[in-house]
């Protein structure tokens, strides 16, 4: 798909649609902007579209920002460590060494600038993705091998809405933001997509599976809800 980049939103990805009738633009799960509009519309109206709607823009991307704030010291899923230094003159850097993201933050600057913590939040994600991608494959095989479940393939995302899903040809999709949660938290999370491979829905006997391997699913369910799947 076709990239424009805005000087105050940064990438802006296009989609054609022939189901579309207007140009809108929404959020993608990368923290982004996406951009659908009718199949022959002009990119055009997509910058001015942009330029007209900064203030509802940035509402929406205010409203879909992560609740805790960036802080020196602050763990960064299961390994990771976030490391700010503050520097003199205008350069800022973010780069992530061994499992340390260390940042460089000028004097002059601040973590809530938009262009700072999308590049501080672009390196959490990458971060989140290699731990993600290091542990939850093999607890997912585990867990699949000790509760008698068969699945046929695992995907990653940072879906700013799900902890994971599960399709029908037996395809379990797990957000990497699973990384910031309690292992028994993402337990629960694997358990309750692999009883999805049995069970497609949320009936009575989906909990009856989800029970009979989770004792605790109640509990974990609740504190689930407290946690915020976004990046």
């Amino acid at each position: 798909m076709p990239i424009i980049h805005d000087k105050e939103f940064g990438k802006v990805t296009i989609r054609r649609s022939a189901r579309a009738t207007q140009v809108s633009v929404r959020l993608a799960p990368d923290g982004s902007l996406r951009a659908t509009l009718p199949i022959y519309a002009p990119v055009l109206l997509v910058r001015y579209l942009l330029k007209n709607s900064r203030e509802q823009l940035r509402k929406m991307i205010s409203k879909s920002k992560p609740e805790y704030q960036i802080e020196n010291g602050q763990q960064i899923g299961k390994s990771h460590s976030l490391i700010i230094n503050n520097v003199t003159g205008r350069n800022f850097s973010v780069r992530r060494h061994g499992q340390q993201i260390i940042v460089s933050l000028p004097d002059t600057a601040n973590l809530t600038d938009e262009v700072i913590a999308r590049k501080i939040r672009d390196e959490i994600i990458s971060a989140l993705r290699i731990e993600a991608k290091s542990y939850l494959p093999r607890r997912l095989n585990y867990l699949a091998n000790q509760h008698g479940f068969k699945y046929s393939k695992i995907r990653f995302s940072h879906s700013s809405s799900r902890w994971g899903s599960c399709s029908s040809n037996g395809t379990i999709s797990l957000n990497i933001a699973l990384m910031k949660l309690p292992f028994d938290l993402i337990d629960y999370v694997l358990l309750h997509e692999l009883s999805h491979t049995k069970e497609m829905n949320h009936s009575r006997n989906f909990w009856r599976i989800v029970a009979s391997i989770d004792p605790q699913y109640m509990t974990h369910r609740k504190a689930l809800k407290l946690q915020n799947p976004s990046i």
